[in-house]
């Protein structure tokens, strides 16, 4: 019996993908800032709004994995497709602009921790961050280089393990979460918003999609009958709901964490996720700081390749260039792609260097992303309802309630945000 039980754990570990490498990636250092923000301004107060997300987040992940599989094509190819040519640039040039200050958010995000641990310079730790990342992307297999990524959402326990170095009154936890008391304020709001923005990212969506389509590429085949796509529907189901839940429940971690340490102590000033590691030594001491600071190392590594690819997918289809991970460079293959890839990265690289602020980056990519999200996702929404373009695998009357509630809750955070500016 215990030998099935193992068999079948290890079954369901080797159906996790593209939704579990999205959910993790989702919890970036930007992410970090954000949940620590939170967690340290409000205390456990934040807790609700990732609980409310992970159903709207799965859902319109869920959304845009299904296309990506049904289709065969991303999600830049699908727009390209159904809608005017100014609509796919606009989406496209928004994208690449928002994760390219996303990346430079991250990896100066990443050289900071690297900095605290050991020492030394930021900026070379920045430029080897960025070095190695594009290295790993262009010069691994596809199949090798998922492998690795899947390996690199172990670094997000990190966070789980800081609770466990801490005192937390549980019950608090419960009674905040279910009914939270939060100030009528202009900076409850903006939290609100940036918490939403942080979590359903239009990045996101262009990764799971390509990636569903590189893995029905890289298999045998198209599977052909209907068992077989009905069988593949419901492990992008399981994958994708465990990524995000996975994704949200680290997330309630980091708040909580700096819930019961920063917010306690009084520290209610949080803007980088290497400023809330280095609150936390002191008040936590030094193997709390040791795992936050672990942490936004290895998610940077998961969530740097995720933003240059994304950008690289979206552009490539929507020039009509040959986009994929599994394409060989030493064989000529995908110039145009890597070419993106390399872009993202080391421009974000080079803005480590410029005068930009972090936080005012970490800003302008969060409204960018908040923008976009929007008409991306009733894209996806009206790509997703089309017999046109799914077939006989229109997504289901209950997915496509919960798509267009996110769609609705993203649009009202967009509005709120711009009123608040």
């Amino acid at each position: 019996m215990k030998s099935i039980r193992k068999l079948g754990l290890r079954a369901g570990v080797r159906r996790l993908g593209p939704g579990l490498i999205t959910g993790a990636a989702d919890d970036d250092p930007s992410g970090i800032a954000t949940y620590s923000q939170a967690g340290a301004q409000f205390g456990y107060a934040m807790l609700w709004t990732v609980v409310f997300t992970l159903p709207l987040m799965a859902a319109i992940q869920m959304v845009s994995a299904r296309i990506g599989y049904v289709t065969g094509h991303g999600l830049a190819a699908n727009i390209k497709r159904a809608f005017p040519r100014p609509v796919l640039l606009a989406i496209v040039g928004m994208l690449v602009l928002a994760n390219t200050l996303n990346l430079a958010a991250d990896i100066a995000a990443m050289a900071e921790a690297l900095r605290l641990l050991l020492g030394g310079s930021a900026h070379v730790y920045a430029v080897t961050f960025g070095l190695l990342c594009l290295v790993l992307q262009v010069f691994l297999s596809y199949a090798t280089y998922v492998r690795w990524l899947k390996w690199l959402t172990l670094a997000l326990l990190s966070y789980v393990l800081v609770i466990f170095t801490l005192q937390i009154g549980w019950w608090q936890v419960v009674r905040q979460t279910l009914w939270p008391q939060l100030p009528g304020a202009k900076e409850t709001l903006l939290t609100i918003v940036a918490v939403f923005g942080t979590t359903i990212s239009p990045y996101l969506f262009f990764w799971q999609a390509a990636q569903e389509m590189e893995d029905v590429n890289a298999g045998p085949g198209q599977p052909h009958t209907q068992q077989q796509v009905r069988r593949h529907l419901r492990r992008i189901k399981w994958d994708t709901v465990v990524g995000m839940a996975f994704s949200n429940l680290v997330a309630f971690f980091i708040i909580l964490s700096t819930a019961a340490t920063l917010h306690a102590a009084g520290v209610h000033d949080i803007q980088t996720s290497s400023q809330a590691a280095e609150a936390l030594r002191p008040l936590a001491g030094n193997l709390t700081f040791l795992l936050f600071s672990l942490g936004i190392i290895g998610t940077g590594m998961l969530a740097v390749p995720v933003l240059a690819g994304s950008a690289a997918y979206a552009v490539a289809e929507a020039a009509g260039w040959e986009g994929s991970l599994s394409l060989r460079l030493d064989k000529g293959e995908g110039r145009g792609f890597y070419g993106v890839v390399a872009v993202a990265t080391l421009g974000g690289v080079a803005l480590c260097f410029t005068a930009i602020d972090p936080v005012q980056a970490l800003f302008a990519s969060a409204v960018l992303n908040g923008v976009i999200a929007v008409p991306i996702m009733v894209v996806m929404m009206l790509l997703a309802s089309r017999p046109a373009v799914m077939g006989e695998h229109v997504i289901s009357p209950r997915l496509r309630r919960l798509g267009w509630l996110a769609t609705l809750a993203m649009a009202a955070t967009v509005v709120a945000m711009f009123l608040t500016l």
